[in-house]
């Protein structure tokens, strides 16, 4: 009998119904769940709506992390929304400035052999300390923790055996850019990836939870890493060492695929515009001028990234025509620098010092000026999410970002003759205070909900008909991303509570008349390319459209959790059987869809007669008949009601 995975271990150990198989589909026991504040409204609005007396989960927490620049009352009265919606229900809540959900959770709850869902796709940074950590939509977080349970489909499983150690000035960021160069941002769809060799041993928690952070990028359900002695001694640190458990593959384990990678081969790599896959070597850009530079976000604000850059700055100055924004990820990690004098270095060189958030990360401050080139040691380039559309966002390490603000341009730091110690010792002790968190309390459950005016009720759908027509009111290219659907700048983004006002501003950066033409045409039909809705977790980029009418998305594929996410939502994804057919249908057209709900009973592939050219062509539908379920239901609310009621 064949080995097991680390990753069917933890699934196996967790399964409540379903067989491990590739492809089918599995309900697994949920231990911890996590959002934070821009999805956080939606999910507990969603909870709400389910009228259940307490949460199933071990730990849940509700992070405050997105929306901190209170430039009104919205994003002020969506705190205290939350605050009373966890007091609650019993769940921990983490007030603004405690530091970024993803970093604040493997320092404070991430637990080896634990399952963890959140309404974030960098929830896998949680598979850094042993988890299987999964993002998806707010929707499925709610149902999360009012069930305790989460379906999924069991993806294939990925090996990626690691080998030798990291030449210096090369960082974990560098792993998984160079992953990301090798599978691109479609490589990890369907599957989990596995990390596992002894490459792995020189590798930290925290440079480990930097490539499961991004391994979102590949599309991937989530990534895994070992639990052994260097998760020991972080938990250890952390005051949290009974939490631990040694977790690893059988020797003679089974993968659908395995990709070996030699670290000592990897150089220092940045990700160029607009894609995370756009990775090239430090050498071929070496001299690009460089105006901004912002250091941290869920990837790479940990202490040992951070004390990296204190090394680099000490002694040094800020090239006067670079503007240089460093966030912590968590107020712990803050104040450890203050105290062993590493802030001090940073603000002697000219550093402006960010509140410990996602801030700039999400485009909630710090946009480049007009054309100009950021290096950021984030996890997204995308167009536009920066907030500014003209600018050219490039991704790197936290050290070739720190050199580069101090010399103005792209530098290979292998060139440099300097005697920087860049090796940082993980402490024997982190600071482990939690005055920002508000722990559940038996008085805190008789909490009144608090909801302000900006908070407005989601949208439901309908029962699905057999009959749908609509027009194409929009047709999309490849890798559309929730980006570009549901833009989440400084200006929209204390709306996500407001539904109504946020889905005049659907795919405004693609087509600022979307929200029109949905309007004068009572919704209709998206069409779209290859991978559409990657990037981020937000259901908002389904709920703003299903708020427009939209009634079904075409598309060659789809993005793992968007799918999911219009799922819930009841509008339907369906996938061309040809993909030749795409280019046939223009914006506009007029579809006209027959025999949908028994096509989606019958598992057949559906006839779509586009009424304006007179031709017709066939999609499909692939998901499970419990997607079919709550599609005819019209969405996951609806057909979780339907549960608890019956």
């Amino acid at each position: 009998m064949s080995g097991k995975s680390l990753t069917y271990k933890i699934l196996e150990n967790h399964l409540l119904s379903g067989n491990l198989k590739t492809g089918e589909e599995i309900e697994i026991k949920v231990d911890q769940t996590l959002t934070q504040d821009s999805t956080g409204t939606m999910v507990y609005l969603q909870l709400e709506a389910m009228n259940i007396d307490e949460i199933k989960t071990d730990i849940s927490v509700a992070y405050v992390d997105h929306n901190t620049l209170q430039a009104g009352f919205e994003n002020a009265d969506d705190h205290e929304f939350i605050k009373t919606a966890a007091a609650k229900y019993g769940i921990v809540y983490s007030k603004p400035g405690n530091g970024i959900c993803h970093q604040l959770h493997l320092e404070n709850f991430g637990k080896p052999g634990a399952t963890l869902i959140g309404s974030d796709s960098h929830t896998p940074t949680g598979g850094g300390i042993g988890m299987i950590a999964i993002g998806t939509g707010g929707l499925d977080v709610a149902i999360g923790m009012a069930s305790g349970s989460y379906f999924v489909k069991v993806p294939k499983i990925v090996n990626i055996k690691l080998s030798g150690k990291l030449n210096k000035w090369v960082s974990a960021k560098d792993v998984i850019l160079y992953v990301l160069q090798k599978l691109t941002v479609k490589g990890g769809v369907g599957k989990i990836i596995e990390y596992s060799g002894e490459g792995v041993e020189s590798l930290s928690v925290t440079d480990r939870a930097t490539i499961t952070n991004m391994g979102a990028e590949l599309g991937a359900t989530t990534s895994i890493f070992p639990s052994d002695k260097s998760t020991y001694e972080f938990l250890k640190a952390q005051g949290r060492e009974d939490a631990w458990q040694e977790l690893k593959a059988d020797n003679d384990a089974v993968y659908d695929e395995v990709i070996e990678i030699d670290l000592s081969d990897i150089p220092p790599l940045l990700a160029k515009p607009h894609s995370p896959d756009a990775v090239d070597s430090i050498v071929q850009l070496e001299g690009t001028k460089v105006d901004q530079v912002l250091i941290g976000s869920c990837t790479n604000s940990s202490y040992n990234d951070l004390m990296k850059v204190a090394a680099i700055l000490k002694g040094n100055k800020v090239h006067p025509d670079v503007s240089l924004g460093i966030s912590p990820g968590s107020s712990n990690i803050l104040q450890m620098l203050a105290d062993n004098g590493a802030l001090g270095d940073m603000i002697q060189a000219g550093a402006r010092i960010l509140e410990c958030a996602c801030g700039p990360c999400i485009g909630m401050g710090q946009a480049p000026a007009t054309d100009a080139v950021s290096l950021r040691t984030f996890n997204r380039n995308f167009y536009g999410r920066s907030g500014t559309n003209s600018a050219s966002v490039y991704l790197a390490s936290p050290e070739l970002a720190a050199i580069a603000a101090i010399k103005g341009t792209m530098v290979d730091p292998r060139t440099l003759d300097t005697n920087i110690d860049i090796k940082i010792e993980e402490p024997e002790k982190y600071y482990t205070d939690k005055n920002y968190f508000i722990f559940p309390s038996e008085e805190g459950k008789k909490s009144v909900v608090k909801m302000g005016p900006n908070i407005k009720p989601f949208p439901i759908n309908g029962p699905l008909t057999d009959t749908v027509e609509g027009k194409i009111v929009l047709k999309t290219g490849d890798n559309i991303t929730t980006d570009d659907i549901m833009p989440s700048n400084a200006a929209l983004l204390p709306f996500r509570s407001n539904i109504p006002h946020l889905s005049k501003f659907c795919f405004s950066t693609i087509d600022e008349n979307f929200w029109k033409r949905c309007e004068e045409n009572n919704g209709g039909i998206i069409l779209g390319a290859d991978n559409y809705g990657q990037g981020s977790s937000r259901e908002h980029a389904a709920l703003a459209p299903l708020h427009l009418g939209i009634k079904v998305v075409i598309t060659k594929t789809f993005a793992r959790i968007h799918k999911a996410n219009l799922i819930n939502s009841g509008i339907v994804p369906l996938e061309l059987v040809n993909e030749k057919d795409y280019d046939g249908q223009d914006q506009m057209d007029e579809l006209v869809i027959n025999d949908l709900v028994t096509s989606l009973k019958e598992g057949k592939n559906i006839k779509v007669y586009n009424k304006t050219k007179d031709i017709t062509f066939e999609v499909k539908f692939n998901g499970s008949s419990r997607d079919v379920d709550i599609l005819l239901a019209g969405g996951k609310l609806n057909y979780t009601k339907q549960g608890l009621e019956g």
